[in-house]
């Protein structure tokens, strides 16, 4: 299968798909970290049309997801997020058979443009004890299944000093990195799941079931 891991510099996706024997490629405006024979450094929609089978996307969340709520209003924070909508809809739209993007929760004035997820995964959800929402957007592809829910305990836990909730708990997660790009960085466990559950046979399982529903 040729895959197109798009908005990838860590070729944490990439890779788990070429060990796994298909022909994958990453693609990000940023050098690889892994093997710069197997990428292309410049923008996704440079090389979209070039007959893959499936593309998993990473498009930049810092616009789109609540994850930026602080700067939601900021000056020209309007206009990017109108681009990074149309980057996110062009992805969407490719001409690929099989799509699955990925991002953080949502604004909800940004899901209704690009659609509610079809659903979401943590890491925990495949044995790594870490907290950290996955939203996917899938065409043609079935949902991850959990394979090792593990328990995360929370790094910190805080009392509430005002609003509504004043005086009660709330814990906090962190997961890998505190820069932007470290935390931009695929779970490795997430992508396993993905080549072992998106691989050529249980896709035309997926594709033989779906014919037999309709």
């Amino acid at each position: 299968m040729r895959a197109l891991i798009g908005c990838e510099y860590s070729a944490t996706v990439r890779d788990a798909f070429r060990a796994a024997g298909h022909d994958a490629w990453s693609c990000d405006t940023l050098p690889t970290e892994g093997d710069p024979k197997y990428h292309y450094q410049g923008n996704v929609l440079d090389i979209i049309d070039d007959d893959w089978d499936m593309m998993i996307a990473h498009p930049p969340c810092r616009c789109l997801t609540i994850a930026g709520a602080a700067s939601y209003n900021d000056e020209g924070r309007a206009q990017a997020r109108e681009e990074a909508i149309i980057f996110f809809e062009r992805l969407q739209n490719a001409r690929i058979p099989r799509i699955a993007i990925e991002n953080p929760i949502p604004f909800l004035s940004v899901q209704a443009r690009i659609g509610k997820y079809n659903q979401y995964v943590n890491p925990f959800d495949f044995g790594v004890p870490v907290r950290k929402r996955v939203c996917l957007w899938l065409k043609n592809l079935p949902e991850l299944q959990s394979t090792n829910v593990v328990q995360v305990k929370p790094d910190k836990v805080y009392i509430r000093k005002s609003g509504v909730k004043k005086g009660e708990k709330y814990n906090t997660y962190y997961h890998q990195g505190r820069s932007s790009k470290e935390r931009a960085r695929f779970f490795p466990c997430i992508a396993d799941a993905m080549v072992d559950q998106w691989s050529v046979q249980n896709l035309i399982k997926f594709d033989a079931e779906r014919l037999d529903e309709t």
